[in-house]
């Protein structure tokens, strides 16, 4: 898409895809609240309130994380995090050339929190697990090259969003989506960082125009 194009309906498409799913999970919420004790939300809170004088392994062993518990929770888990990593996709899609787009990455983009949040449901409470599989994904040995280093920022975004879903952080994993949407569209409109030339980074950096 050329940067000549506003975002007005980027911007417009974008926001009510976030309010008609937020919607759908209200209303359902409505139909039947008792379901609202399967959201993964709540743990950030939890983690922050422990203050300082635990450690990371005790908030861990203690459970205090809230982490996914359930297969009820881990599926609303996947399906948000699936759900918040969709606009996400249509922003890479807005912000690159057609010619440049990489399906496998808009793929990866929507499977990965999949499987990073079911990976934070098998090492949830137990350390020696976690490093466990770390080890085994090391060994493993996965191998990438990304197009552009840009391409690193969405795979990081799936990552985050399947890790505080999986770690009931929905709360997290929703900020992050809706920040770097909207974020991403306004610095890729604005062209930020490749125009030089202007009186501000002129005076800023004491360069001439030449």
């Amino acid at each position: 898409m050329d940067r000549a194009t506003g975002l007005t309906i980027p911007f417009t498409v974008v926001t009510l895809y976030y309010l008609v799913f937020g919607g759908i999970g209200w209303l359902i919420l409505q139909w039947d609240p008792t379901l609202s004790e399967y959201l993964p939300i709540g743990a950030i809170s939890n983690v922050i309130n422990d203050g300082p004088s635990q450690s990371f392994q005790e908030v861990i062993l203690s459970g205090r994380t809230q982490a996914v518990t359930n297969i009820s929770t881990l599926t609303v888990a996947i399906i948000m995090a699936i759900g918040l990593m969709v606009p996400v996709s249509w922003v890479y899609i807005l912000t690159h050339d057609p010619r440049e787009v990489d399906a496998s990455l808009i793929q990866t983009m929507l499977i990965l929190p999949v499987i990073v949040a079911g990976i934070a449901m098998i090492v949830q409470n137990s350390i020696p697990l976690a490093f466990s599989l770390a080890g085994i994904v090391a060994a493993v040995r996965f191998r990438f090259s990304l197009k552009r280093p840009a391409h690193a920022l969405y795979i990081f975004t799936a990552i985050t969003v399947g890790l505080a879903a999986g770690i009931s952080a929905l709360e997290v994993a929703i900020i992050v989506s809706l920040i770097f949407a909207y974020g991403s569209m306004v610095v890729w409109k604005l062209d930020y960082g490749d125009q030089l030339d202007g009186p501000f980074l002129r005076f800023f950096t004491g360069r001439s125009e030449d």
